[in-house]
């Protein structure tokens, strides 16, 4: 069984920062892309930042020079720091990885961690 648990949201103002955490658990033999996403209300959800198969990071463009991801291999975590937090930021964030146990690829969802910026 594997699991996604994210860490790290709650209430920021706007300007402020906040770090999320993703921790990946269970019978893992490697993990390929790696990121998050966020999903506002009425909204669709929408990629923020990730790690290609390949090892490079990818950014939506509103949040360059913003938000950080990095990557502790050893540990199976990815982090996403979050800097100049700005209202339009609030939004469920969820941790995305394609996992393979054993021979099987699959692609894994976190529970989805709040994030809310007040203006």
């Amino acid at each position: 069984q594997v699991q996604l648990v994210e860490s790290g949201g709650g209430l920021v103002q706007a300007g402020g920062s906040l770090r999320l955490s993703c921790a990946a658990s269970g019978s893992i033999a490697s993990i390929g892309a790696m990121g998050w996403y966020r999903q506002a209300p009425g909204k669709q959800r929408e990629l923020v930042a990730t790690f290609t198969n390949a090892g490079s990071t990818n950014y939506a463009d509103f949040v360059k020079g913003r938000f950080t991801i990095s990557r502790d291999n050893a540990r199976n975590t990815v982090y996403l720091q979050m800097n100049s937090l700005k209202p339009e930021d609030t939004a469920v964030y969820y941790c995305n990885a394609w996992i393979r146990v054993l021979a099987t690829t699959k692609n894994y969802w976190g529970q989805g961690t709040q994030v809310t910026v007040s203006s």
